[in-house]
């Protein structure tokens, strides 16, 4: 009997679960924190991963201790200090500052279909990482990456294509990750055993 299923999402103890939907087959790892976000059919996070504000699309890969889209502070004010936004923390009669959570929850990070995000990377709010794109353990993301693009660093930055442009373009035009299951089952040898232009040229249309 398969572990994950269609309709409910695999959450391991000590999860912490806030205004965020999931697709299929979903799993949320251990002590994982998951707030205001979507997290797409078959992806998954390991342990302590710290997901806000984001959008994670397919068969995402999202390695234990990520953070993606971490919250900012308010820079331009006179204090970086929450207590004069979760004021009500720390007075009686004063209320959040519901205009700068409807802020932070505006700028949403991007996760494409099967990413992969390497153990304790962070992925900063507005970016966007590419379909198919790899972020090295440890990177810091503050820009969009393209797709099937590998970054690493500090911030991060290109070190190579996964895959040249042609067969990458091919393999967005596929959308292998918008097939059914059955068919994902169908396909699975290949998968296992095809390199990537054998994978294409055997189902492109």
């Amino acid at each position: 009997m398969a572990r994950l299923k269609p309709h409910v999402p695999y959450l391991h103890p000590d999860c912490e679960i806030t205004d965020s939907t999931f697709g299929a087959y979903v799993e949320i790892g251990r002590a994982s924190r998951v707030a205001h976000s979507h997290v797409g059919d078959y992806s998954y996070c390991d342990r302590y991963a710290d997901i806000a504000n984001a959008r994670v699309g397919k068969f995402s890969n999202i390695a234990s201790f990520v953070r993606i889209g971490a919250t900012d502070h308010p820079m331009d004010k006179a204090s970086l200090h929450h207590f004069h936004y979760r004021s009500a923390d720390y007075f009686d009669d004063a209320e959040p500052d519901h205009a700068w959570f409807a802020h932070r929850r505006s700028r949403r990070a991007r996760i494409g279909h099967d990413t992969w995000l390497g153990h304790g990377a962070q992925v900063r709010p507005d970016v966007t990482i590419g379909h198919g794109a790899v972020v090295a353990g440890g990177a810091i993301v503050t820009r969009d990456v393209p797709p099937y693009m590998i970054v690493a660093g500090i911030p991060a930055v290109p070190l190579r294509a996964r895959f040249p442009d042609s067969i990458a373009d091919r393999m967005m035009a596929l959308a292998w990750w918008d097939w059914p299951h059955a068919r994902l089952r169908d396909t699975l040898e290949d998968f296992r055993t095809l390199p990537a232009e054998a994978f294409l040229e055997k189902y492109e249309s």
